[in-house]
């Protein structure tokens, strides 16, 4: 399996000599990976600058990345993120690791459940949230360019096979009658693991936002559906009730709890104990549907 932070370096690094218009800042985080380059910051630990340089290297025409662990990418420089970029309607993009709870043994210091929440709060601010490596860099390809701040959650969890992703849609994943599942990121493979023999429609999403309503009108069937999340469980919920609008729709969330982890322990220690192993999935889905 490919390691999603070294493939999202790699790609990087690849596309830097592919474009004279990338630039890539760090906070020490991962700059040991990096290559030397010209266009290749870092400045030490100063998250919130990190941000501002972005944006002045955006103001500059240049298309910049700033790239750290979730907490300190999101919620130390969200200030720089909403007034440096949204504010300003600048392009940028901004790729995570850890997920939510990947550097487990490092404490709450290095855990980001909430990260989705927190920037779906920001107005213009896209959100990707790739399932494995090769989707990663299938999905910066095609909107790194775009003209909008992006946010890019990668993750240790990894599923084992890449889907043909497209920025801003669904996938459909397989198709059922008795109610609708939709799986995001990392959480694919445990989903269809749980929905084995399940009658029910698996839709794909690594686009949060942009959120891809016309495909879930088209698809969902019947009037219940499950969301499976890999961050802070309900984080797509409203955008479910708005895309389904005026149809009623039942949605049960499943994902990380809104709780502190105070327990140390590795990610898949985790996974078992928050019930987000397929059988925990599948048995939250039997009883929504029941």
């Amino acid at each position: 399996m490919i390691d999603t932070r070294q493939h999202m370096i790699d790609v990087l690094e690849s596309m830097l000599a592919e474009d004279e218009r990338l630039a890539v800042v760090l906070a020490d985080i991962s700059a040991s990976r990096f290559q030397p380059h010209p266009r290749v910051l870092n400045l030490g630990i100063m998250e919130q600058t990190m941000v501002s340089v972005a944006a002045g290297l955006a103001l500059e025409g240049f298309i910049p990345v700033a790239h750290s662990f979730v907490p300190f990418l999101v919620e130390r420089p969200f200030e720089q993120l909403k007034d440096d970029f949204c504010y300003q309607h600048l392009g940028g993009n901004f790729i995570s690791s850890g997920g939510s709870y990947d550097y487990s043994i490092e404490g709450m210091t290095h855990q980001g459940p909430g990260d989705i929440q927190i920037l779906r709060g920001l107005p213009g601010m896209q959100i990707v949230v790739p399932g494995t490596a090769l989707e990663f860099e299938r999905l910066f390809r095609q909107s790194y360019a775009n003209g909008s701040p992006t946010y890019y959650r990668l993750s240790s969890r990894s599923n084992s096979s890449e889907q043909q992703v497209e920025f801003g849609k669904l996938a459909v994943m397989r198709r059922g009658r008795k109610g609708t599942v939709l799986a995001v990121g990392p959480m694919l493979e445990a989903t269809l693991q749980a929905v084995e023999g399940l009658d029910v429609t698996v839709l794909y999403c690594t686009t949060v936002a942009p959120f891809d309503g016309e495909t879930l009108r088209q698809e969902c069937a019947g009037e219940r559906l499950v969301l499976v999340e890999p961050y802070y469980a309900g984080g797509l919920s409203m955008d479910v009730i708005e895309a389904m609008k005026p149809h009623p729709i039942s949605i049960e969330a499943i994902g990380v709890p809104r709780e502190i982890l105070s327990h140390y322990g590795e990610s898949e220690q985790h996974d078992e104990a928050l019930g987000l192993t397929p059988q925990g999935i599948r048995a939250r889905i039997v009883d929504s549907l029941a």
